[in-house]
């Protein structure tokens, strides 16, 4: 499992590193429970375990909040988050674990904003990825959007940043400087320099570099996708 982390979330230590809800639903996936403490005890946890474990918990949790869990969620999920063989009966038990646990999702995206409160890209992969698994089944739903601003929130996204995100996905209104982050009267030079710095930000190869699973990497890989096809859209229009 060189490029997974499933290989790491059976065993009691990783939860207890972690703590808080992340580390019971590990618990509960290990076999026991976990006392809920706050700090770490064996070191930091993992980033790679913390932006998995998290993304699952906040998908299971969406899988819910339109009243229905439909299969094709469950399958972009596995599509997301890389699974190899032998272990999708594992994924499936966190997901079904994540969805029956007592803790609301503002306990997971509390504990998972607080953990990367100093990278805020990695907040915003576990946005994307959720985005991606509400609009499998051909739409993201009214009570779909309204969760994921509420994670946004939980984050500490405000609403610009989450509009921004949300237009990667959904038809707000057609703006590509929107997805950009940028503003229309922002110069050229400007605008290349906001461009460039964007990428360099979010490209995948630094999320390869950080040591992040291949996860944030595929996420990232798809954001930049957005990006690109978003400045493609300003350069034209700007004759550049």
């Amino acid at each position: 499992m060189n490029h997974s982390i499933w290989g790491k979330l059976g065993g009691a230590g990783i939860g207890l590193a972690l703590g808080g809800p992340l580390g019971a639903l590990l618990g509960g996936l290990a076999g026991h429970m976990l006392v809920d403490r706050e700090g770490a005890i064996f070191g930091a946890p993992p980033r790679d375990v913390v932006f998995t474990t998290g993304l699952v918990a906040l998908a299971a949790k969406m899988a819910k909040s339109d009243g229905v869990v439909v299969k094709r969620e469950v399958e972009a999920f596995e599509r997301i988050v890389d699974v190899p063989p032998g272990e999708h009966e594992n994924v499936k038990r966190l997901f079904d674990i994540a969805k029956s646990t007592s803790d609301g999702f503002e306990a997971y995206a509390r504990q998972i904003g607080a953990l990367f409160r100093d990278e805020p890209a990695l907040l915003e992969d576990v946005l994307e990825g959720l985005f991606h698994i509400a609009k499998a089944d051909g739409a993201v739903h009214e009570a779909e959007f309204a969760y994921l601003k509420s994670v946004a929130t939980e984050f500490g996204f405000d609403d610009r940043n989450f509009d921004r995100i949300a237009a990667h996905h959904v038809r707000l209104v057609d703006d590509p400087y929107l997805a950009l982050g940028a503003d229309r009267s922002m110069s050229d030079e400007d605008l290349k320099r906001h461009y460039r710095r964007l990428v360099s930000e979010i490209h995948p190869d630094r999320e390869i570099a950080r040591g992040l699973p291949q996860e944030a990497v595929r996420i990232a890989t798809d954001r930049l996708a957005a990006i690109n096809a978003a400045w493609e859209r300003v350069a034209q229009e700007r004759g550049l």
